[in-house]
């Protein structure tokens, strides 16, 4: 599965997309262009104006402001990653120097404020009520989640269920809205609305689980970031959280000073334990889980080719890594 095919059904919807975002790039301020244009091209898999496009056309109906839409979203998105990069002192994101790297933190966290202005500016053309609700709500929680997964950072008691908490708010949000968006922006049913909605929250959820996973499988090439950044950070991820519950006294006590101390001084032995522990064959279990759930969500929506984009970017979502 050639994951250039999900772009390709919506190749003339994405160049409109694209011709927006550079639009709106352009600022009196040199720098505010510089470093948006930097991230923007960053290469990214734009997934969220993805999922508003292929939702759109899925429904019967994508058109122009369909495609702002997915730009709003997607500048959305990308403000969050120019914060988070300086929340958590990244150096790299998709291959190559992060913003904050290149030009520090003040000039990163500014720039993602304008770009957060930006998707608002374009969210208000849409001139749709319940839209704006939906992403200014998704807005505020992707926030909560961002806090909640700071508090819980060194925190080796953390629970599974926390853990589906912040992935929930701070990553599966945006999906959610994505999708959502879409249906209400066309006034779909309130059957496919929900439907939609449900998809992006469960591919999202997905997405994480086998992002999580890649940390002690991947390599910095295939992921974009530094191989076990998280771990650097002392975040307690599902294959962490789970090495803890199922694997030996000792593998759970490695895993659980890592996480209090951060750092990568143990990281082969650690990446060891979770797999040996069965850590990740239940990360990629319950990621699979989402992602069946999230195509039987499809069942709401008429066959097209579209649908079956959709169907095939979830069962992408946790093969990538196999």
């Amino acid at each position: 599965m050639q994951p250039q095919s999900f772009y390709q059904v919506v190749s003339d919807d994405f160049a409109i997309v694209d011709r927006l975002i550079r639009e709106q790039l352009s600022s009196r301020i040199p720098l505010v262009e510089k470093i948006g244009d930097y991230i923007i091209s960053a290469g990214g898999k734009r997934l969220r104006p993805l999922l508003t496009l292929l939702a759109g056309n899925a429904l019967g109906q994508c058109d122009e402001r369909t495609c702002k839409l997915a730009a709003s979203i997607e500048f959305l998105h990308t403000s969050t990653l120019l914060h988070d990069d300086v929340v958590d002192k990244s150096d790299l994101r998709r291959g190559r120097a992060t913003a904050n790297a290149k030009w520090g933190n003040s000039a990163s966290v500014l720039v993602g404020d304008f770009l957060y202005a930006r998707s608002f500016e374009l969210m208000v053309q849409l001139e749709s009520i319940p839209v704006l609700q939906v992403l200014s709500n998704a807005t505020r929680v992707i926030a909560e989640g961002e806090v909640l997964q700071l508090t819980k950072v060194r925190d080796a008691s953390t629970t599974e269920e926390t853990y589906m908490e912040v992935i929930r708010a701070k990553t599966a949000m945006l999906f959610e809205a994505s999708t959502q968006c879409a249906a209400l922006l066309v006034g779909a049913s309130a059957e496919q609305t929900e439907a939609l909605r449900q998809y992006g929250d469960k591919l999202g959820i997905a997405f994480q689980l086998m992002d999580d996973l890649l940390d002690y499988q991947g390599d910095a090439e295939t992921l974009g970031k530094n191989v076990g950044d998280d771990l650097a950070e002392g975040k307690p991820t599902l294959p962490l959280i789970i090495a803890m519950r199922q694997g030996t006294p000792e593998q759970a006590q490695l895993v659980r000073t890592a996480i209090q101390k951060g750092g990568l001084e143990n990281l082969k032995a650690i990446s060891r334990a979770v797999r040996d522990s069965g850590a990740l064959d239940y990360t990629a279990n319950k990621a699979r889980q989402f992602a069946d759930e999230a195509i039987a969500c499809l069942d709401a929506l008429p066959d097209s080719i579209y649908k079956a984009a959709m169907t095939d970017l979830a069962r992408f979502a946790v093969e990538r890594s196999l």
